[in-house]
């Protein structure tokens, strides 16, 4: 049976019942259509596939056709969750309007339902015109990862009452700019708790603890495909990278060993075909010897 389209109105009656969120990531067509059927609420083709998918080292070197190109494959499924557009490093943070336009670009070429963008009450005005515009967008404070640099690393955000508090104005910030969830990401416990609970919005927490709205994860963390490192707050469900390695072991030994491809594998041909092409074969001069390698 066919899931109803998850919507924005769909994650504020799902905060309103205190039914928990949930949120992966996708960046092509299979994944996409793997997590919906799963019944994922929210799909985000989010930037990180600069680094799971593209093997960047970080987020930054994402441009906005890469961001499309795996946006439109994961539309191409069709799924009844909520697609969201991460929009990538200065593809906002330079121009309010290049920002709309921008956004618009997820919605009207690449099929997503919103879009999410990086910072706290500096991008409110950004929101304010991309929310005028027409869409949808989600938030995404605490450690945001395209603020790599400034913030000093992969480091915890707001672990002091000051830096709490400031998380704190910078999300209502959000919600008054017309944000219809936030993203908290590598924020203490008890500070994820208090932004939920002051909000009227979706929190989404990615290592934020339990008193989110909802959790998200990328999904090359939670099937263990990504191999050079898993953070503290994934948990890893599959390890996919060990099983590829084992299979794709097991099919260069029966490679090189002759067992595949076996008899179910192959294709035959009519007998008198075979006869026919045989004696059409012996008609034509030998075939010269394999040079031996030096």
């Amino acid at each position: 049976m066919e899931r109803k389209k998850v919507t924005v109105h769909t994650l504020q009656a799902r905060k309103a019942a205190r039914q928990p969120i949930t949120m992966i990531t996708a960046y092509d067509y299979p994944t996409a259509l793997a997590v919906d059927r799963a019944g994922v609420d929210v799909i985000l083709v989010g930037d990180s596939l600069g680094m799971v998918v593209l093997g960047y080292p970080n987020t930054l070197p994402v441009t906005m056709e890469e961001m499309l190109h795996h946006a439109k494959a994961v539309a191409r499924a069709h799924p009844s969750a909520l697609l969201v557009g991460d929009l990538p490093f200065m593809a906002y943070q330079a121009d309010i309007a290049e920002a709309v336009r921008n956004a618009g670009r997820f919605l009207k070429e690449a099929g997503m339902d919103a879009v999410k963008l990086e910072g706290g009450r500096e991008m409110a005005p950004t929101v304010e015109a991309i929310v005028r515009a027409g869409i949808p967008v989600m938030g995404h404070i605490g450690f945001t990862p395209q603020s790599l640099h400034r913030l000093g690393g992969y480091r915890v955000q707001g672990r002091t009452a000051v830096d709490a508090r400031r998380l704190l104005e910078d999300a209502l910030a959000l919600e008054a700019a017309g944000c219809f969830a936030i993203v908290l990401e590598m924020v203490p416990e008890p500070v994820a708790a208090a932004i939920t609970e002051r909000l009227r919005i979706p929190t989404i927490g990615i290592g934020a603890g339990a008193a989110c709205d909802g959790q998200v994860l990328v999904l090359h963390d939670l099937i263990g495909l990504f191999d050079r490192f898993t953070p503290r707050f994934a948990k890893k469900y599959a390890d996919l990278h060990q099983e590829i390695v084992r299979a794709v072991q097991a099919y260069c030994e029966d490679v090189r060993s002759r067992r595949f491809p076996g008899p179910e594998h192959t294709f035959s041909m009519d007998p008198e075909e075979l006869a026919a092409f045989q004696a059409m074969l012996e008609a034509l001069p030998a075939p010269a010897p394999v040079a031996e390698a030096r």
